[in-house]
């Protein structure tokens, strides 16, 4: 099976690091039962590193004196995250090349091979703040192995949202159904003969459909593909894999969908972040910016009119005050704003963003829409 993420080590690295770094890695992913060399790719100073814009990616790069910037430009180009790793915080500018200064980089001494790794992994979306899935279906037709997929899910660490479990009594089911739906990485659809018969599911695909949302159909034997599904991420099953008694899969579907599942969300993390950074670059060149690359954390460097450096980090999902407080601190110094798609969250949460915004001074709050309105007026703050 091809990799779900591709990871690249770049510039020049000792043995010992290419090892350390390596040994991290395999360590982070394992608990997503996920293996590095096969599910995850890593690419050790590769003479290329060309990774597909629909499959989630990052790098590190080691540097060096005079370490060479072949290939950069084009990796910057396409928006994938690249870390700048020195041996130490004050070689960094003799051992960096010149187009990866902007980027806040690492030092190998003072931060060690496991925050490296973890840095790497949280720019390919392996670690972020959220696994999130929404289990869509018709509860009369699939609910048995809607349950059991929502154990297989959550027994892999991701946080799964299935209505008869993911609101609690008392709170305004509607919004809150749509505000979950938008803070997820992937919709499972349980493709049923009756699923677009249902008014809920129905309206679940269309707007995770509108809000770009990756969907993975999981096919009922015998179900025929409905139109409106057919760019959707496809897995049929069989009769075998469903106990006719009980509606329950067996092991072996669900480990196909669990891996069919990470796919799709790598290539919903890709996708998502490259139509974020891409709009930002239009904005931000609207009025007059320039954008200089992603850096660590998908950190999205750019300059304003005015020559002001700002690290932009897009957030794919519904921002919290912790969102903030951890760009907060991975800025440093810079200024700094969140950048997120506030279509379809609650507006009690939009409310409490906007009230949690006007407090914290170094660091905004931007809807996608109307980042070159805000870019262009920074100062009018």
């Amino acid at each position: 099976m091809p990799a779900l993420y591709e990871l690249a080590l770049l510039g020049t690295a000792s043995q010992l690091q290419i090892d350390e770094i390596g040994t991290q890695l395999a360590e982070l992913i394992a608990p997503f039962r996920l293996t590095l060399g096969s599910d995850v790719a890593w690419h050790v100073m590769p003479s290329a590193f060309a990774p597909s814009q629909t499959r989630s990616a990052a790098a590190l790069f080691a540097g060096a004196p005079g370490a060479s910037d072949a290939g950069l430009a084009r990796l910057l180009r396409d928006a994938v995250p690249i870390i700048p790793v020195a041996s130490r915080s004050e070689n960094f500018q003799v051992e960096i090349p010149a187009l990866l200064r902007p980027l806040n980089g690492l030092s190998y001494l003072s931060d060690g091979p496991r925050r490296i790794a973890s840095a790497l992994l949280e720019c390919a979306g392996l670690l972020p703040r959220q696994r999130r899935v929404f289990v869509s279906y018709r509860r009369e037709e699939s609910r048995a192995a809607a349950l059991q997929l929502f154990d297989a899910l959550s027994a892999r660490l991701f946080d799964v949202f299935l209505d008869t479990h993911g609101i609690a009594p008392g709170e305004d089911f509607q919004n809150l159904l749509w505000h979950r739906l938008c803070d997820c990485d992937v919709l499972v659809m349980l493709d049923t003969p009756g699923y677009f018969g249902s008014r809920w599911a129905e309206a679940e695909f269309g707007r995770a459909q509108a809000k770009g949302i990756a969907i993975l159909r999981v096919g009922w034997p015998g179900c025929v593909v409905s139109p409106r599904a057919v760019t959707a991420g496809q897995l049929d099953l069989a009769g075998p894999d469903i106990e006719p008694a009980t509606g329950r899969m067996t092991e072996a579907a669900l480990e196909r969908i669990c891996y069919e599942l990470e796919a799709q969300r790598s290539k919903s993390i890709a996708v998502r972040h490259l139509n974020l950074v891409s709009g930002l670059q239009i904005a931000i060149e609207r009025v007059g910016g320039s954008f200089e690359g992603v850096g660590p954390h998908k950190g999205i460097y750019i300059r304003l009119p005015m020559g002001t450096p700002l690290v932009v980090f897009p957030t794919i999902g519904n921002p919290t005050s912790v969102t903030l407080h951890e760009a907060a601190e991975q800025a440093r110094d810079t200024e700094s704003a969140v950048l997120f798609d506030s279509v379809g969250l609650h507006d009690r949460h939009l409310g409490h963003l906007s009230w949690l915004s006007g407090r914290i001074p170094q660091i905004r709050l931007i809807k996608a829409h109307e980042a070159a309105w805000q870019f262009g007026g920074w100062n009018a703050r």
